[in-house]
């Protein structure tokens, strides 16, 4: 029998939106605003966001006057994110290893660290590749990562957060270069026990799985204002790509 994946378990779990309930919408917006000016996408470019969420980057682009898809495993993300939708959007559950066949973007955006949850780097890879496959030949990869040096040098070893009456504890650790998060919390006198895993993946990593892919970077970013990279002090590795044509 296939043993369940981690995110399958917490990210489609009530608990997951308790414990990020408060992710800064205005944070989001700021980045998106700035992006959209970077990028200077057309007024009805075909967008996918891809690792949704309850879809408020989704929703966002849409507002934009942009056509968008959002994309995620989570059945319950997606119905949150259905909640708010916009008339030019459009939400579906789907595992984003699997490529996209029925529609071509000019933009797919992996954002807020919506990448490296596979055990196998292959499957990872799979990510990017599926991207490829569904991008029209000038359109534009963005992927929004954590800076994997940052993280390792100002890991938080352990948390406690108290949300709705919920003690969250939250235990953090590096394990074969993953950065692995351990939630254990009690509600209603049942305990729940959850794991969240990210692939330390660096800038080389990500030119290296690009290049395979057939996707030249075009620019590095070090955090949601845009400023320049610094592998010790960024907080973001926003990466931006096209395919060599």
């Amino acid at each position: 029998m296939k043993k369940t994946e981690w995110f399958s378990n917490w990210f489609d779990s009530p608990y997951y939106h308790i414990l990020y309930n408060n992710r800064d919408e205005e944070e989001a917006s700021i980045f998106l605003s700035n992006l959209l000016n970077y990028l200077k996408p057309v007024k009805g470019s075909f967008m996918l966001d891809l690792a949704c969420g309850s879809g408020r980057h989704t929703n966002f682009l849409a507002k934009q006057d942009y056509n968008v898809l959002g994309l995620d495993l989570s059945l319950n993300s997606i119905i949150t994110a259905k909640q708010k939708q916009q008339k030019n959007t459009r939400f579906f559950t789907a595992d984003m290893r699997h490529k996209i066949d029925f529609i071509k973007f000019d933009y797919v955006f992996n954002l807020f660290t919506s990448f490296g949850y596979f055990e196998k780097d292959e499957e990872n890879y799979q990510v990017i590749d599926a991207v490829k496959n569904c991008l029209n030949s000038e359109g534009v990869y963005v992927i929004d990562f954590f800076n994997s040096t940052k993280v390792i040098k100002n890991l938080i070893k352990n948390e406690i957060k108290t949300i709705d009456n919920i003690i969250f504890n939250i235990e953090r650790s590096i394990k074969n270069n993953f950065v692995v998060k351990n939630i254990s919390f009690t509600d209603k006198l049942q305990i729940y026990n959850f794991v969240e895993k990210v692939r330390l993946f660096n800038q080389k990593d990500f030119e290296t799985m690009l290049t395979k892919a057939g996707f030249q970077i075009t620019s590095i970013f070090g955090n949601y204002e845009l400023e320049v990279y610094d592998q010790q002090n960024s907080d973001r590795l926003i990466i931006m790509a096209k395919l060599n044509t």
